[in-house]
C-alpha cells in the first residue's frame, strides 16, 4: 500500500467517525462518539503511528525490514502529525474567535 492510499484511507475513516458522531445529538451525554472521544481516538492513532514508525526503524537496524518501509512509515507519521497540528491550529483559532465575541 502506498503512502497516499494509506493516508487517504485513514482520512476517510476519520471523516466517517466524525459523520457518525454528527448524526447523534451533540449535547447528549450518553453519546459514545462525542468530539472529545473522536479527538482522543485520533491522538491515540497518531501516537500508535509514531510507535509503529519506531518499531520499523528498529527492525531496519536489526536488518528485519527494508528502507522503503521506514520511508513509508515516516511519511505516514509526518502527514498525520501535520494534519493534527492543522486541526489544533483551527481549534485554537475558533476558540480565539469565540473569545472576541461580545457578550
Amino acid at each position: 500500500m502506498n503512502i497516499t492510499a494509506s493516508s487517504a484511507s485513514n482520512a476517510y475513516a476519520l471523516a466517517a467517525r466524525i459523520a457518525q458522531a454528527q448524526d447523534t445529538h451533540p449535547l447528549s451525554e450518553d453519546s459514545s462518539e462525542g468530539f472529545g472521544n473522536i479527538l482522543q481516538n485520533t491522538l491515540n492513532s497518531v501516537k500508535e503511528m509514531g510507535a509503529r514508525t519506531d518499531r520499523v526503524v528498529t527492525d531496519v537496524i536489526n536488518e528485519k525490514a527494508d528502507l522503503v518501509q521506514v520511508v513509508t512509515a515516516v511519511a505516514e507519521t509526518e502527514l498525520a502529525m501535520e494534519t493534527l497540528v492543522s486541526v489544533r491550529n483551527r481549534v485554537i483559532s475558533a476558540y480565539e474567535e469565540i473569545m472576541r465575541m461580545p457578550i
